[in-house]
């Protein structure tokens, strides 16, 4: 997962837990906000009651000699006012507490938030009390708390999205170093080194880092390019001189059997050591891209003229030879002689491996997502499950069924993968021991033109 994902998603996951312990700790907290509210609400008339009584006098609201009590109710019998004469004397000092009770209004019974405030006047005790309905309450709660939690709601989403977008831009300069310097680049020489805009520091040293790398990495391949350039020419000259005295010693009529057996056999071995010579410079060509992919190549073309060159030891086998390349694939950009040298390699293991009059499937066909799947199968003994990892390493050789192969020199197989790679391309093996092996060569949808069918 990337980072950016990964920060997006704790993020997210932080503030849905953040509006999880909302919707756990604002309910407590609205509730007691409401009720505290009602109970301000309640001082403050109580204070505009006593305003009234000291500006208008107790004769304003209760009348004592009849000992009368003095009630007012709104309307929807939400509030209430009542001033009540007490008998006994009056208190020293005020005595006022808030508690919830229930009360009978006309015919009704409604739950009420109750402020009591005994005092003393004219020199008699008296009760206020001020009401509020809980319904009233209750509704001031719901209404907090419903705002409360869209406010957390809306606030959590609109921090998620500036956070992810504030990540986005954050992140930005990776995203660019990996893209440009790291995914897209197949070859140091392709490396660009044009730093990244950014004001992150950490991202500057690492495009520093990047860059500093690069250069000593382009630095060895320029030098392994030439090391390997010149031990090809140093090698093969006097590979080749020696050649041609050992065939000039042959020409000698004085020359005895036995030396001649010995110089015949000295030849074969310089043979092989020019081969394998000219094998590892033709790998290290490849690998730094010293070939060119400036020709359309036709894979059933190619596909015939390596038949054709190899139709002798087909023959002598006694191997029976299916092509199926329906449609034809159709290289943009690719090398015709590199082409040819991978499939020859693939083919000349197919019948070399091969038992004596089996066959060799050679199929093609396009890939549903896209790309095209070039496959040679053959019917030998197969290679050993735990060999197929190693397949493709230079100097490994297997025989049938593989055990380890004293013939060739373990190169084919790593020159066809470095042709493969070279064109953008993978390849892969499978086997079962017994049934025979598949080399599948897949090149991407990007690399492949229209095929046409042939």
């Amino acid at each position: 997962m990337r980072l950016e994902a990964k920060l997006a998603l704790f993020n997210a996951l932080s503030k849905l837990l953040l509006v999880l312990l909302g919707a756990l700790v604002i309910p407590p907290i609205v509730s007691r906000v409401a009720v505290s509210h009602t109970d301000q609400r309640l001082h403050e008339k109580k204070r505009e009651v006593l305003a009234l009584i000291a500006r208008d006098g107790l004769t304003a609201f209760v009348r004592q000699e009849q000992n009368e009590a003095y009630a007012d109710y709104n309307i929807l019998k939400q509030e209430y006012i009542s001033l009540t004469p007490e008998a006994g004397q009056a208190a020293p000092v005020a005595v006022e507490r808030i508690f919830d009770e229930q009360r009978q209004v006309d015919n009704d019974v409604e739950d009420f938030r109750i402020l009591s405030y005994r005092f003393a006047a004219q020199g008699r005790p008296y009760r206020l009390e001020i009401g509020s309905s809980l319904a009233t309450v209750e509704l001031l709660e719901a209404t907090l708390r419903q705002l409360a939690l869209w406010v957390l709601v809306v606030g959590a989403l609109l921090t998620i999205v500036t956070d992810a977008a504030f990540a986005r831009f954050l992140l930005r300069p990776l995203s660019d170093l990996i893209t440009r310097k790291l995914r897209n680049v197949r070859h140091p020489s392709a490396f660009p080194f044009a730093p990244i805009s950014t004001s992150t520091t950490d991202f500057r040293r690492l495009d520093d880092s990047l860059n500093e790398m690069m250069h000593q990495v382009q630095s060895a391949f320029e030098k392994e390019r030439e090391f390997m350039s010149n031990v090809s020419h140093e090698l093969l000259t006097p590979v080749s001189i020696l050649q041609t005295r050992f065939e000039n010693m042959l020409q000698d009529p004085d020359l005895s059997h036995t030396h001649s057996l010995k110089i015949v056999e000295s030849q074969k071995t310089l043979y092989r050591l020019r081969n394998t010579v000219r094998t590892l410079l033709l790998i290290a060509n490849i690998e730094n891209e010293q070939y060119l992919r400036e020709d359309s190549v036709s894979m059933a073309a190619v596909l015939a003229e390596v038949l054709n060159e190899l139709d002798d030891r087909l023959t002598q086998r006694e191997l029976h030879l299916r092509t199926q390349l329906s449609p034809d694939l159709v290289l943009p950009r690719a090398n015709h002689s590199l082409l040819f040298t991978l499939l020859f390699n693939l083919l000349s293991n197919a019948i070399k491996y091969n038992r004596q009059g089996g066959s060799i499937t050679v199929t093609g066909a396009l890939l549903p997502g896209g790309g095209y799947r070039l496959a040679v199968a053959d019917t030998g003994p197969g290679i050993a499950p735990e060999n197929l990892p190693h397949l493709f390493d230079r100097f490994r050789r297997f025989n049938a069924g593989g055990a380890a192969s004293p013939e060739g020199f373990g190169l084919g197989l790593p020159i066809a993968l470095t042709i493969a790679t070279f064109h953008e391309a993978t390849l892969t093996a499978t086997s079962e021991l017994g049934k025979g092996t598949t080399f599948a060569l897949e090149f991407a949808g990007s690399s492949v033109a229209s095929p046409v069918a042939v």
